[in-house]
């Protein structure tokens, strides 16, 4: 029998990094005088990357949007954020039990992020989790990236793992979109960063704590 495989969304599923994100855009947008976004009103997008919190501080502020500043806006802000990835972001509790429980009981487990790759690895390195996981695909690893399923599928194939075998643990529709499109079930958590009702999601389970994604992870083993 194949060895069973979890792929895991960073942002929203293996660890809060809302607070650094806004705090990045916060920052940028300071010397425009905007009023800084609280966590609260920017954290269900900090799930769908820069472009989409830089977005959100414009109409937060009430301006316009205007893709060519969003655009120009981009690197600065990867750039600033670079410099402090990790001073609030924390993996969510029960991370690292959980972990090492599917370790223990024969999952290969690997990380598949819209988060440019570089910041994923600085990121999991400074939590100290990067050396756990077989596998890591990024936002810029390939060509393509989430919901196409090549990033999902590369992601298992590089844990030397089958799809067959493999489920995807997220938080959002795009994690859940990305499964359905490469034939995986999916596991949504109910603490990320999704925009919509996860009950609205359809996965194939919702977990509301760390502690319960190995059962749910075995009920979808294949047998």
């Amino acid at each position: 029998m194949s060895t069973p495989c979890a792929i895991f969304d960073l942002d929203g599923t293996l660890a809060h990094t809302a607070p650094d994100l806004v705090g990045t855009a916060n920052d940028l947008f300071a010397d425009r005088g905007f009023a800084p976004m609280p966590v609260s009103v920017a954290e269900k997008t900090a799930g769908f990357g820069g472009k989409a919190l830089i977005r959100a501080a414009f109409t937060h502020a009430g301006q316009p949007i205007d893709e060519a500043e969003v655009d120009a806006l981009y690197h600065p802000f990867l750039d600033r954020y670079a410099e402090r990835i990790c001073d609030e972001s924390h993996l969510y509790e029960g991370v690292i039990d959980t972990l090492e429980c599917l370790k223990a009981s024969g999952w290969i487990i690997g990380v598949c992020t819209n988060k440019p790759e570089g910041l994923a690895r600085t990121l999991l390195t400074r939590l100290d989790v990067l050396h756990r996981f077989a596998a890591l695909v990024g936002a810029d690893t390939l060509p393509v990236r989430k919901p196409d399923p090549v990033a999902l599928t590369t992601t298992i194939a590089w844990c030397n793992a089958e799809i067959g075998a493999s489920v995807m643990i997220g938080d959002t529709d795009t994690d859940r979109e990305t499964a359905r499109n490469a034939g995986v079930p999916c596991i949504i958590t109910s603490f990320g960063y999704s925009d919509i009702p996860v009950a609205d999601l359809a996965a194939e389970a919702i977990v509301n704590h760390f502690a319960e994604l190995p059962e749910a992870l075995e009920a979808l083993r294949p047998r």
